[in-house]
């Protein structure tokens, strides 16, 4: 029935500053961008590799998403990666801040978490082998 995960909205805060961490800090590619005058709202598509993509929107007065202590709903959204320790490596160079690797006690694969700008915890996992 389900075949994969389309897409995952993410609501920003300053617009700008997501556009340029997604695009240019984590490399996804500009399918289509909007701004909808009647909604006060941009919307940004964003593809990575395998198709998937992410779709980011500003809303005027959003509120902030509760992370810490975690709240229910959305945990986090992961991205296989080739390498954990170099993307991470890369990352850091650009400035952001990349927890400590560490291996998932069941599949043996290197994982860590960042954040976007709000706060939203972002994970590298490793690909299969």
């Amino acid at each position: 029935m389900l075949k994969r995960i389309h897409h995952a909205a993410i609501i920003c805060s300053d617009y700008s500053r997501s556009k340029h961490f997604y695009v240019n800090i984590l490399g996804l590619q500009i399918i289509a961008e909007q701004y909808r005058q009647d909604r006060h709202s941009h919307k940004l598509d964003l593809a990575l590799a395998d198709g998937s993509q992410i779709e980011l929107f500003s809303f005027a007065q959003a509120p902030a998403r509760p992370s810490y202590p975690e709240a229910q709903g959305l945990r986090h959204l992961a991205f296989e990666v080739d390498d954990v320790a170099q993307v991470k490596a890369q990352l850091e160079q650009q400035g952001i801040s990349v927890e400590p690797i560490r291996i998932d006690q069941y599949t043996q694969r290197c994982f860590t978490f960042f954040s976007d700008p709000d706060g939203l915890p972002l994970e590298l996992y490793q690909a299969a082998p």
